[in-house]
């Protein structure tokens, strides 16, 4: 890595830290540490430095980089707070997308503050991580298919593929040459996937088949009209206790998280006016008089969770690193 070239999120993020306290960041942390740097008066701590050494390398102490590399961070350090000041001077940070930018900023980073602090002390349990384990098996898909397609526009024109098909003309050579999926290029093939990656139309035919077997009615999806052939079908192999183990903790850790704000979210006063809002906004609408309900947009929402979300099942350790073609994955 090269340390010498800053990282302009870290830049951002620091930005957004300070955005809404004095320019001292040093003053409201309590760092006394010496400064490395001042800026029109204004010092940059050696605390503060190590800070955003750490943010750009990944956890290393400046003394791990050279010379060289610590004295090209600090001046890209110096440039990004002068470039802040100038934004501050100009006004940029109170407006525009600016301004909701480092609102979802700081949100982001105290949300992360409270998830670090709220999981500290609750690491998940043998028992916990043996329950999710259990509970991903249950919900896997017990089998997996092998099938190729073929795409075409028009329902006409797919029941025209079936007839040839009838008539002893091969899949594959018809995917190559009528089919407008990308698949065309190997036959049709789509591999191996479970029938959950799929839209319901498509997988719903595709169980109804015998391996060897391929649709004699034309399958309509929001991608064009299909005639699918199941190829061969293998039970789907789950991975070990041990090789989920690392993801099973995120889970079980975000599950934690989600109960403990979904409790804030209980115990808090909340009106939702967006609908109200969103009539204010149309074309022609009047504005409420000052004072009036409504008056005063609500507050920007917070941003979508930085927890892991809860996992789907756990891979099968059979299944391709490639997903199926592009028009039939299951977008839901």
């Amino acid at each position: 890595m090269n340390h010498s070239r800053i990282l302009l999120p870290v830049v951002v993020l620091l930005g957004a830290l300070s955005a809404c306290q004095p320019k001292n960041a040093a003053t409201t942390v309590a760092d006394n540490s010496p400064p490395v740097a001042t800026v029109n008066g204004v010092p940059i701590t050696h605390d503060f430095y190590e800070f955003y050494i750490k943010g750009i390398t990944g956890g290393k102490a400046s003394a791990d980089l050279t010379a060289t590399q610590r004295a090209a961070a600090l001046d890209n350090l110096i440039r990004a707070d002068l470039v802040g000041d100038e934004a501050v001077k100009e006004g940029l940070d109170k407006s525009g997308d600016t301004a909701y930018y480092l609102e979802l900023s700081r949100l982001n980073v105290l949300e992360q503050a409270v998830q670090d602090k709220y999981l500290k002390d609750r690491k998940p349990t043998e028992q916990e991580l043996r329950a999710e384990y259990e509970s991903q098996l249950a919900s896997m898909p017990k089998t997996e298919y092998h099938a190729r397609h073929i795409l075409v526009a028009t329902e006409p024109f797919a029941q025209k593929i079936i007839e040839r098909l009838d008539k002893g003309e091969k899949f594959d050579a018809l995917a190559k040459s009528e089919s407008m999926d990308s698949s065309k290029n190997n036959g049709g093939d789509l591999g191996w996937f479970t029938p959950n990656r799929m839209v319901p139309e498509f997988s719903g035919a595709l169980i109804a088949l015998k391996p060897g077997e391929y649709t004699h009615k034309p399958v309509q999806t929001q991608y064009g009209w299909h005639v699918i052939q199941l190829l061969e079908t293998r039970e789907v192999q789950p991975p070990t206790y041990d090789q989920v183990r690392q993801r099973l903790e995120q889970v079980v850790q975000a599950k934690k998280f989600r109960q403990y704000t979904d409790e804030l979210m209980r115990t808090a006063k909340i009106e939702r006016l967006l609908d109200q809002a969103a009539k204010e906004q149309a074309p022609g609408a009047t504005p409420p008089p000052a004072g009036a309900p409504g008056a005063t947009p609500p507050p920007a929402g917070a941003p979508s969770s930085s927890v892991t979300p809860a996992a789907p099942a756990p891979a099968p350790s059979g299944t391709p690193a490639k997903p199926p073609a592009q028009p039939t994955p299951n977008k839901n």
